[in-house]
C-alpha cells in the first residue's frame, strides 16, 4: 500500500486517501515493443486539471501534459507562449489526479533548446515539482545529443518529430510531413537518432501514413502516432478534441463525444431557471426542520 492523492467527489477537495499503488513505469511502457512489435496499442490522452485526469486514468497508459494547453485552456494562438510554470503548474495537478498512467510533461519551448544544460536544469525542476515520470520534448536529430545527455542523468524522455507545433514558424503551416522524398528522409533519420540517443518513446505528428509505418518497424521503442498511422505502437489526441469540446479541429481527429454542446445546453437551462425563480428550488434551499 501507498499514499497517494485522489479527489473526494463528493466535494471536489483534493484528500491524502490510502490507495494501492498501481501506476504503470516508464521500463513497463517501453518494454510494450517487443521484438519489434507492440501486441496491445498503447493508449494516451492530454490532461491539464486534476478532476480531467481522474477522469481518464483508468482508460489510459499515459497521460501527457502537453503544452496544447496553450490553446485549450489559455486562448493563445500557438504553444509558443507557454511558460515552465505554466506546465509545472498542470504537470502536479495531472500527478495529484491520477495513480494508473505514466504521466510525461512538455517542455515549453524555449525551456531547452539552448542546450543539454538547459534542458537538464529545465527537466530536473518539472520532474522534481510535478512527480511526473518524464518529459517530452520537440526535435529529431538535432535534439539527440540532449536528450542522451538527459537520459544519461535519469530523466526519461519521450521525443516528438514529423510536425512539430513548437517549430510551425519555421515550417510554415501545421500540413502534413513526409511527402517529398527529402523530407521523408529526414523525418526518418529523426526518428533513428532520437531512438539510438536513449529516448524511450516517441511521438510521431502529422506524417504521411507510409513513414509513420516505416518509422514503427524501423526503431525498437515505442512510436506513438497522432495523425499518422493505425500500425504505430499506440495513439494519442487532446482529450477536448477527442470529447467535441471545438468546433474546428485537425483532420485526424475523431470525435467520440460532443461535450460542446451539452454543456451549452446545460448552461441555457440553467440560465432559464434562475430567470424564471425556479432554480433554486425546495431540495436546494435550507429551511428549519419541522
Amino acid at each position: 500500500m501507498s499514499t497517494t492523492f485522489t479527489l473526494d467527489t463528493a466535494t471536489s477537495r483534493a484528500n491524502p486517501t490510502p490507495a494501492p499503488m498501481k501506476r504503470l513505469t516508464v521500463p513497463q511502457i517501453q518494454r510494450r515493443k517487443f521484438e519489434g512489435k507492440t501486441d496491445e496499442p498503447l493508449v494516451m490522452l492530454t490532461a491539464y486539471t486534476a478532476r480531467q485526469a481522474q477522469l481518464l486514468d483508468p482508460h489510459c497508459d499515459m497521460l501527457l501534459v502537453g503544452d496544447s494547453l496553450a490553446q485549450v485552456i489559455y486562448g493563445l494562438p500557438s504553444t509558443l507562449p507557454v511558460t515552465l510554470d505554466m506546465m509545472i503548474a498542470h504537470g502536479a495537478a495531472v500527478v495529484r489526479g491520477s495513480y494508473h498512467s505514466v504521466v510525461l510533461v512538455d517542455m515549453p519551448f524555449g525551456s531547452y533548446e539552448a542546450s543539454p544544460q538547459q534542458a537538464f536544469a529545465s527537466a530536473s525542476r518539472v520532474m522534481a515539482e510535478t512527480g511526473c515520470a518524464g518529459v517530452k520534448l520537440e526535435g529529431g536529430e538535432a535534439m539527440a545529443e540532449t536528450i542522451r545527455f538527459l537520459t544519461q542523468r535519469g530523466i526519461p524522455v519521450m521525443a516528438h518529430i514529423g510536425l512539430t507545433p513548437q517549430a510551425v514558424n519555421a515550417l510554415g503551416g501545421y500540413g502534413a510531413r513526409g511527402k517529398s522524398q527529402e523530407e521523408h528522409a529526414k523525418i526518418l533519420g529523426d526518428a533513428k537518432a532520437v531512438a539510438a540517443a536513449g529516448a524511450f518513446g516517441m511521438v510521431v505528428e502529422g506524417v504521411m501514413e507510409e513513414l509513420a509505418d516505416i518509422i514503427t518497424t524501423s526503431v525498437d521503442i515505442p512510436v506513438i502516432g497522432i495523425g499518422a498511422s493505425a500500425r504505430c505502437d499506440g495513439q494519442v489526441l487532446v482529450a477536448e478534441d477527442m470529447l467535441g469540446m471545438f468546433e474546428r479541429t485537425a483532420r485526424f481527429v475523431k470525435r467520440y463525444a460532443n461535450l460542446a454542446e451539452t454543456i451549452s445546453q446545460a448552461a441555457g437551462s440553467y440560465a432559464a431557471e434562475v430567470r424564471n425563480r425556479s432554480f433554486p428550488g425546495d431540495d436546494q434551499v435550507y429551511r428549519p426542520k419541522k
